[in-house]
C-alpha cells in the first residue's frame, strides 16, 4: 500500500472515530433527539470494503451506519445536521441517526429494522441483471440479521439467480446483550453460508489491510464468474448497543484488557501499519488535527442550522 493511499484510508478511519467521540461528548446535552448506535471498533470494515468498490457501486446498511455514511460521503456537516434534526441534514432532520442515506453517492438506504435492507439490496442486484448491466451492490448487516428468515431467503435467491451482490456481515457476536451461542443453531456463520453457491471469506474486521485483501479477492472472482459473495468480519463493539456509554459493568460481557483493546482497535492498529510503511508521527498528527477541525465545524454548523418548518412533515411521504 502506497503512503498516499494509506493516509487517505487513515483520514476516513479518524473521521469516523472523531465524529463518534464527538457524539459521545455532546449527546448527554440532550440536543440530539435521535437514538445513536455507535460503531467504535467497526470502522475498519466499512472503510476497507468501500475502498475496493468500483465507481457507481450501490450500498445498503443497517442502523449502526455512521461509518458507512461517512466513508461513502465524507459529509460531516450533513451528518451532524441530521443528528441534530436540522433541515440541512440528508433527511432534512426527519431520518435521524438510523436512516441515513445519500443516493447521489450510492448509499441507497439504511434502516432501524434488522435485516430489512438485505432483500432490497438483492432487488437492486436483480435490476442490474435484468438490465444487463454489471453494477456492484453491497449490503452491510450485523450478525443478528442472520437469524432473520429474510436473510436466508435473500441469499438463496441471489445464489439461484447468480446476482452480483456482496453480503457483508459485521459480526460483534452480540444481539444487544445476547451472545451468539445462545442464538444460533448452526456451528459457524461461514460453515452455514458455505452450503450456498456463493463465494465466501472472512477475517478480522479490525485489520484494515486484511479487509481490503479479502474484499478485493471476492470482487475479482465475482467479476470473472458472476454470483454472490459473502464476507464475514468480526469486531469488538466497544460501547453499549445504543447510546454513548460503555456497558462492561452490566455483567453480560467482560471488559477487554488494555492489550486486547489495542489489538482490536482498527485506528490504533492501522497507525502501526502507517508507521511501518514510512509515514511519520507528524503525518498522522496532521490528519488528526485537520479532522478535528472538520468535526468541530460540523457540530457548530449543525447547532446553528434551522429546523425544518412544520410543513416539512408533509413532504417525502409515500402512501
Amino acid at each position: 500500500m502506497k503512503k498516499e493511499e494509506a493516509l487517505s484510508l487513515y483520514r476516513k478511519l479518524v473521521l469516523i472515530r472523531q465524529a463518534e467521540e464527538k457524539i459521545r461528548q455532546e449527546y448527554l446535552k440532550d440536543e440530539m433527539k435521535t437514538p445513536v448506535h455507535l460503531g467504535i471498533g467497526a470502522e475498519g470494515i466499512s472503510v476497507g470494503v468501500c475502498h475496493c468498490l468500483p465507481a457507481g457501486s450501490r450500498t445498503f446498511g443497517t442502523y449502526r451506519n455512521h461509518a458507512l455514511y461517512l466513508t461513502v460521503t465524507g459529509d460531516v456537516d450533513g451528518f451532524f445536521a441530521e443528528l441534530y434534526g436540522k433541515l440541512l441534514g440528508p433527511g432534512k432532520g426527519k431520518a435521524g441517526s438510523m436512516h441515513l442515506s445519500a443516493p447521489e453517492c450510492g448509499l441507497m438506504a439504511t434502516s432501524a429494522v434488522v435485516g430489512t435492507t438485505i432483500p432490497v439490496a438483492v432487488g437492486a442486484a436483480l435490476a442490474e441483471a435484468y438490465k444487463g448491466t454489471s453494477g456492484t451492490v453491497v449490503v452491510f448487516f450485523g450478525d443478528g440479521a442472520m437469524e432473520e428468515g429474510v436473510f436466508w431467503e435473500s441469499l438463496n435467491f441471489a445464489c439461484l439467480k447468480h446476482l452480483r451482490v456482496l453480503f457483508v456481515c459485521e459480526d460483534n457476536g452480540l444481539a444487544i446483550h445476547a451472545h451468539a451461542g445462545g442464538r444460533r443453531g448452526f456451528r459457524s456463520i461461514l460453515e452455514a453460508v458455505a452450503a450456498f453457491d456463493c463465494y465466501h471469506a472472512g477475517g478480522d474486521g479490525s485489520d484494515v489491510p486484511a479487509v481490503i485483501r479479502c474484499t478485493r479477492r471476492v470482487l475479482h472472482r465475482m467479476s470473472e464468474q458472476p454470483k454472490p459473495a459473502f464476507l464475514h468480519f468480526s469486531y469488538l463493539r466497544f460501547l453499549e448497543h445504543v447510546g454513548p456509554k460503555e456497558d462492561f459493568d452490566v455483567g453480560y460481557r467482560r471488559r477487554p484488557s488494555r492489550e486486547e483493546s489495542a489489538r482490536l482497535d482498527p485506528v490504533l492498529r492501522f497507525e502501526k501499519e502507517l508507521l511501518r510503511i514510512g509515514c511519520t508521527l507528524d503525518d498522522l498528527e496532521a490528519v488528526r488535527t485537520a479532522v478535528k477541525e472538520q468535526v468541530r465545524h460540523g457540530v457548530e454548523a449543525a447547532q446553528n442550522a434551522p429546523f425544518a418548518s412544520p410543513m416539512e412533515l408533509y413532504t417525502d411521504v409515500l402512501a
